[in-house]
C-alpha cells in the first residue's frame, strides 16, 4: 500500500533561491566579519557578552524590521560590551503539530499555509534585516533540510529542546560552519545535551537533501540552558549558579570538546514563560559570573525574547509588534535591560 501523501508541487532547491535573491558581496564580507567576532567570543579571545535577542517568532516583516532598526541603535551604544545576534525565528515547533508554525509555513497569518511563498518570504526578510541594519541573525533549525535556504545569511543556529536528541539534527549541525547552540531537552537531561555537542563537534558521513555528504565537525557547538519540565509537569529552572557549575564539570569530563561555552535562555522553562522574569534571570546569571571566574569564562551570553510590545496575543489579535507565540519583553524594558547588562559586563 502506497503512502497516503499528496505531493502538491516540487519546491525550488536552495541554490535556485539564492541565485534569484543573492546577498551582495559587501554584505557577505560584513557577515564574515561578524561571524569571526562571534567565534572569537566563543573562543574566549573577546570579553564581550553575546546577546541572542528578538521576537519569539518573526511573524511579520514590518514589525520585525522596526524592531531591528531600533535594536541597531542600541547595539551601537553598547558595542564595546555586547555583541547582539538578533533572533529572526521563522519556524516554530508545535507540541501537537497544530497551530501557527511560523512564517515559513504561513507568511501571511490571514491566509492558508503556503510553503513556496514562505521560503521566499523568510529569505527576503533576513536579507532586508541585513540591508537595513547590518545584523546577521539567529534562527532555530527546526527542519534541517530547509537550513540551506538561509545558510549564507545566518550567524547563529539553535537546535531546540525537542530536536536535540534527533540524529539528523546532530549530523547536519556538524557541517553548518557557524556557532550552533544545543538546548537541553525538555526532560532536562544534561547528558543528552552534551552528547549532542559531541556529535556536532565531530565529522560525519550521511545523506542530506539527496546527496551523500561529509562534514568536518563544528567546534563552536555549545550549550544552551533553557530550563525543563519534570515527569509530573513541574517547571524547573537551570540557570542558577549550581547548574552552571554542573555544566562546567561536564565540560571538564569531555576534554575533547573545543571552546566550552554556555548561553543561558532567560525565557521558556527558566522563566516559566513569565516574560518579565527574564530581567531578573539575566542579572542573576551576570551575578554568578562575577562571583566565579570559571563561570564567567564559560557563560558567553544570554538569550532573551523581546519585541515591540509586552506580552503575547492570539494570532488574530492585530496588535502591531506583539508576539503571537510566547510572551516577550516590550521595547522600553528591552532597551533598559540591555543598557543595564552592558554596565554589568566586566
Amino acid at each position: 500500500m502506497d503512502m497516503d501523501m499528496n505531493f502538491r508541487r516540487k519546491l525550488p532547491i536552495p541554490k535556485e533561491v539564492k541565485e534569484e535573491f543573492p546577498l551582495s558581496e559587501g554584505r557577505a564580507r560584513d557577515k564574515e566579519k561578524r561571524d569571526e567576532e562571534i567565534a572569537a567570543i566563543l573562543r574566549g579571545e573577546e570579553n564581550k557578552l553575546l546577546l541572542v535577542i528578538g521576537p519569539c517568532s518573526a511573524d511579520n516583516e514590518p514589525a520585525v524590521l522596526d524592531y531591528m532598526v531600533r535594536l541597531k541603535k542600541v547595539q551601537d551604544r553598547v558595542a564595546d560590551k555586547i555583541l547582539m545576534i538578533p533572533r529572526v525565528y521563522t519556524n516554530k515547533p508545535r507540541t501537537t503539530g497544530l497551530g501557527y508554525k511560523g512564517m515559513l509555513h504561513q507568511p501571511d497569518i490571514n491566509k492558508p499555509e503556503d510553503m513556496l511563498a514562505g521560503i521566499l518570504a523568510i529569505r527576503k526578510m533576513h536579507m532586508h534585516v541585513i540591508e537595513e541594519t547590518g545584523f546577521t541573525c539567529a534562527e532555530e533549525m527546526l527542519y534541517p533540510e530547509n537550513h540551506r535556504y538561509l545558510s549564507d545569511l545566518l550567524s547563529y543556529v539553535a537546535i531546540g529542546a525537542r530536536s536535540v536528541e534527533d540524529q539528523h539534527h546532530r549530523l547536519v549541525a556538524s557541517g553548518l560552519g557557524i556557532p550552533v547552540g544545543m538546548k537541553n531537552p525538555t526532560s532536562g537531561d544534561f547528558s543528552v545535551m552534551m552528547n549532542s555537542i559531541v556529535a556536532a563537534q565531530h565529522g560525519h558521513d550521511f545523506q542530506y537533501r539527496g546527496w551523500e555528504v561529509s562534514t568536518k565537525g563544528d567546534p563552536y557547538a555549545h550549550v544552551i540552558l533553557r530550563g525543563y519540565v519534570d515527569r509530573f509537569g513541574m517547571n524547573h529552572a537551570n540557570y542558577h549558579y549550581e547548574e552552571l557549575r554542573r555544566v562546567a564539570d561536564l565540560y571538564e569530563e569531555h576534554e575533547e570538546l573545543k571552546y566550552p561555552s554556555i548561553i543561558v535562555d532567560c525565557n521558556h522553562n527558566n522563566s516559566g514563560k513569565k516574560y518579565l522574569e527574564q530581567i531578573r534571570i539575566a542579572k542573576d546569571v551576570m551575578h554568578s559570573c562575577h562571583v566565579n571566574t570559571d563561570i564567567r569564562g564559560l557563560v558567553k551570553g544570554l538569550m532573551i525574547e523581546s519585541y515591540l510590545e509586552d506580552g503575547a496575543q492570539s494570532i488574530d489579535g492585530g496588535v502591531y509588534g506583539k508576539s503571537i507565540t510566547d510572551p516577550c519583553l516590550g521595547w522600553d524594558k528591552t532597551e533598559k535591560l540591555i543598557m543595564e547588562l552592558a554596565d554589568l559586563v566586566e
